[in-house]
């Protein structure tokens, strides 16, 4: 975890970072936004910027976006300066921290910004299976495709193979491909020169050489457009890469895993996904279980991130009473160890008593199972359960059912004729039947068929 504090380290903003260094954190210091720019075109690594409030966010925001540097940027200021925390956010800034620091809070903040969620914990059969597969590939120097739902942890096995590899040593540099636009991947992989476009005042790495010596991890690389396939793949082949705007290759030391939460095989046949990209990754292939694959994690998981959150809220850590567990091991989790985090976290904040019991758990309605919390669960949109009170019709039951009862009232079940649509007998209609309507003639004088 790099962070960029842009300010002096001698007041609250040096408090920040002493917190900052306990947590594991790197601290680089600039003492305004031009300086702060140099760094950042320096140092792809830079996970998260600090600025105080006393600077222009505003310009120092405009200045990422126009050379296309994709960091967070959090303000920082006193509590008593309301207006200029209102005018930070409204500049762009993605949090604002106020000081003297709280520890938690910067702890908090350092971690979503960081996506530090990838301690190894694991209980299970199938999941002990794919570290030791892990672990026997780890030393080579072959890429590694990582399959599996999203929320089950493929970034957390990239990872723990990085940690095992003889580049351990090196940096681990992860890009989401999803969560960044096409415009701003390429010059986020490759870099740029200076005036390569509109805004490129200098030369910035991209994330391949800030990787050198390590391991770079494409996240969620199916989602990448075609056209920057192709030059990713050119890439991986002759083991160098083009800066946008640049006149020459520059030759790259990095080893590539990769993860996607889709079927490849079936992205490629519909010609979404490069053929020869898929086999140059997928030299090593690894599958992450979802969640209810390996319930023999989840009460592992769960006192891991009971005691995660007790501590960062600052709350007891309580032991789960037998019910709650129970409850923990009997749901389905689609949103996988995602959601399981999700559910401890709030059941730590919403426990009573020396225990977290039943009462605290809150899980969501499974999809297509019984009716929960008075809900009937039905596929919405996203895959998210739809819920109603019992015998309203709710959800796509109800619709469904309307749709029965019309097609009764119809006469439905004779053969579809144009379009789809049901033809009626006219004897066998109910007396709210549609009648067929008698064709209509021209008269003869203007009917143009007439002879």
């Amino acid at each position: 975890m790099r962070v960029l504090i842009i300010g002096s380290l001698a007041g609250d903003l040096g408090q920040a970072a002493r917190i900052a260094i306990a947590r594991g954190a790197t601290i680089e210091q600039a003492d305004d936004a031009v300086a702060a720019m140099a760094r950042l075109r320096a140092d792809a690594r830079l996970d998260i910027v600090l600025c105080d409030v006393a600077h222009d966010i505003a310009a120092l925001v405009s200045a990422l976006a126009a050379e296309r540097l994709v960091v967070p940027v959090v303000a920082c200021g006193t509590d008593a300066d309301a207006a200029a925390a209102v005018r930070a956010i409204r500049a762009g800034a993605r949090e604002f921290v106020p000081l003297p620091p709280d520890p938690d809070l910067i702890a908090t903040i350092l971690e979503a910004a960081a996506g530090e969620r990838h301690t190894l914990v694991a209980r299970d059969p199938a999941m002990l299976a794919v570290i030791r597969r892990a672990e026997q590939i780890a030393t080579s120097e072959a890429s590694v495709l990582i399959g599996g739902e999203s929320g089950t942890g493929k970034e957390v096995i990239a990872r723990h193979i990085h940690r095992r590899s003889r580049r351990a040593g090196g940096p681990f540099v992860a890009l989401n491909c999803a969560a960044i636009p096409d415009t701003l991947l390429e010059s986020e992989l490759f870099g740029h020169e200076k005036g390569a476009f509109s805004g490129a005042v200098a030369r910035r790495i991209g994330k391949f050489e800030a990787a050198a010596g390590g391991t770079m991890l494409l996240d969620e690389v199916s989602e990448m457009d075609v056209r920057l396939q192709a030059k990713l793949l050119r890439a991986l082949q002759e083991r160098e890469i083009d800066r946008l705007g640049g006149s020459a290759p520059v030759k790259i030391n990095v080893r590539i895993l990769a993860t996607t939460n889709r079927d490849l095989t079936a992205e490629v046949a519909r010609g979404a996904f490069r053929e020869d990209l898929y086999f140059r990754l997928n030299v090593v292939a690894m599958r992450m279980p979802p969640l209810r694959e390996r319930p023999g994690d989840i009460p592992a998981l769960a006192e891991h991130f009971a005691r995660r959150y007790s501590e960062l809220n600052g709350v007891p850590c309580r032991p789960f009473a037998a019910a709650a567990m129970a409850m923990l091991a009997g749901h389905a989790w689609r949103g996988n160890v995602r959601e399981l985090e999700n559910a401890v976290h709030r059941a730590v904040l919403l426990a009573d008593g020396d225990q977290i019991g039943p009462e605290a758990i809150e899980l969501a309605a499974p999809q297509g199972g019984p009716a929960a919390a008075h809900a009937t669960a039905a596929p919405g949109r996203g895959g998210e359960a739809m819920a109603g009170p019992p015998g309203n019709g709710g959800g796509n039951g109800g619709r469904e059912r309307g749709r029965e009862r019309r097609r009764r009232r119809r006469g439905a079940g004779r053969p579809a004729g144009r379009g789809g649509r049901a033809r009626t007998d006219p004897a066998h209609a109910g007396p709210h039947a549609r009648q067929p309507h008698p064709r209509r003639r021209h008269p003869r004088h203007l009917d143009p068929r007439a002879a």
